[in-house]
């Protein structure tokens, strides 16, 4: 996959009727949008086209709309934020059709500079289906030019993410990237396929089936690889340690078995814990206060669960990230959600924050967490992305990057 991708930098869009995907899909409580950083992450992009005389159309999904469209999954809310952030007024388009006549006439109406914001494009139905290449032509027909800068939707081929650009293409438009997309690329793309050694790659979070080819794949890509978090138990228990009543996939033992082979192979270094905090039952509700003991992997009790990497760990892992130039993490350390399970995230998080490596943070779960303990001014890039970032650590094309232009 070509890393090396046209941007708004490389387009003159004056006069001219440019669409761009964003990802606008916030958390809505009773109608009021309760995080703004994906909308604040749009603003770069939206701004540069309307200085330089675009007609700017913007579109994105809101939720996974499962039983149809409905105005809790509106971008209504969205419009009203945008307004208020671009000091102009935003125009909404309702229409559930998101292409329909009223969109058609919205566009038509637009002078240089104006903002025109579509229904959430899922209103359409699946997207990705063969409903999808009507809807992505008709897309196209409202724009001269395409802008991707929905890096969280970049793993889906959908019509208004991927399938947009064939038809654009055909009109003699050009596809390229936004500022947010661009960022992406240039930190996760480039960390994992031209990195700056010594390159330490950190992976936590519950499961190891979720990170398979993402665990492969780092291996051969990094120099040392950290395991933590729920999906350290299953390569504890490979290893034949006594893992409690920890979270564990028997039907991963075998793979987890092979990964430390293959590391071994390589000449890479995996760490896993040495040492565990343990707790006799899981907190309800997660932050409640909760009793912990740390025990080494040596002799964990039957009767426990492990819900952090104990402190021998923290220590190791931390010195091995002050040794890296670039740092790429995915997964906490623990539950997170809970003070007396956060030791661990926190000591990686501090790690990460006190050196000068390019330090970034996947998405997900480590990105909230990341935010939640007031280490994210600290990192080199934190990504918009949970699954498409997965995706890329993966090594797997994403159809959102593809589609674009090459330079």
């Amino acid at each position: 996959m070509s890393l090396n991708k046209k941007s708004v930098d490389d387009i003159n869009v004056k006069g001219r009727r440019v669409l761009v995907r964003c990802d606008f899909n916030v958390p809505l409580k009773e109608g009021v949008i309760t995080d703004e950083t994906r909308i604040n992450a749009a603003l770069p992009t939206i701004q540069k086209l309307i200085n330089d005389g675009g007609k700017v159309i913007l579109c994105s999904h809101l939720g996974k709309v499962k039983n149809g469209p409905n105005e809790g999954e509106s971008l209504a809310p969205v419009a009203e934020k945008l307004s208020e952030k671009l000091g102009k007024k935003v125009n909404f388009v309702a229409d559930y059709n998101v292409t329909g006549e009223a969109a058609t006439a919205a566009v038509a109406a637009m002078n240089e500079g104006d903002v025109v914001l579509l229904q959430n494009t899922r209103f359409r139905g699946a997207e990705e289906t063969k409903n999808g290449e009507a809807f992505s032509k008709e897309l196209a027909d409202l724009a001269d030019d395409y802008v991707c800068d929905a890096f969280g939707s970049s793993h889906r081929a959908h019509a208004s993410v991927a399938g947009v650009t064939k038809f654009i293409s055909e009109k003699g438009g050009s596809n390229v990237v936004g500022y947010l997309m661009q960022k992406e690329i240039d930190f996760l793309g480039n960390a994992v396929e031209n990195p700056v050694r010594p390159f330490v790659a950190i992976l936590g979070g519950a499961k190891v089936a979720d990170k398979l080819n993402v665990i492969s794949n780092l291996l051969e890509k990094c120099d040392t690889l950290i395991i933590g978090g729920g999906m350290a138990y299953t390569f504890l228990k490979a290893q034949g340690y006594e893992i409690g009543k920890s979270l564990v996939d028997d039907s991963k033992l075998d793979y987890c078995k092979e990964m430390m082979e293959k590391a071994e192979k390589l000449g890479k270094k995996l760490l896993l814990p040495v040492d565990s905090v343990t707790i006799a039952e899981f907190p309800s509700p997660i932050d409640a206060p909760v009793d912990a003991v740390e025990y080494s992997v040596e002799n964990m009790p039957a009767d426990r669960e492990g819900c952090d990497i104990g402190t021998k760990t923290q220590a190791m892992y931390a010195e091995a990230v002050k040794t890296a130039k670039t740092v790429v993490w995915n997964g906490p350390m623990g539950v997170f959600e809970n003070p007396t399970l956060a030791k661990g995230t926190i000591a990686v998080a501090k790690a990460l924050a006190e050196t000068d490596a390019t330090t970034i943070i996947g998405g997900g779960d480590s990105a909230a967490a990341v935010n939640q303990l007031g280490f994210a001014d600290k990192m080199s890039h934190i990504s918009t992305g949970g699954g498409a970032s997965l995706e890329f650590l993966e090594g797997k094309e994403l159809p959102g990057v593809v589609a674009a232009d090459d330079k």
